[in-house]
């Protein structure tokens, strides 16, 4: 919890906030490595194909279960 004693004079939260956007987030930025266009295709390709395939997954799973468990309760009021 910060007080009032803890922060520098004059500098008040928004003054802070309005700093850190301007100054040290596009300073972070420019320290990333950014993928070449060939690296980007290649982990979008990774990640689309491994989404359908958890959809899927998912979705045959949901069937299952569902065919299982409404049987297995039809069944118990046969």
């Amino acid at each position: 919890m910060t007080t009032a004693a803890l922060e520098p004079p004059g500098q008040g939260w928004l003054r802070r906030a309005w700093e850190f956007v301007t100054v040290q987030v596009p300073a972070e930025v420019r320290k990333v490595t950014w993928p070449s266009w060939d690296e980007l295709k290649k982990a979008t390709g990774v990640i689309v194909v491994f989404v359908i395939f958890l959809g899927v997954l998912i979705g045959v799973m949901d069937s299952l279960l569902q065919l299982i468990f409404v049987s297995a309760v039809a069944n118990l009021f046969k």
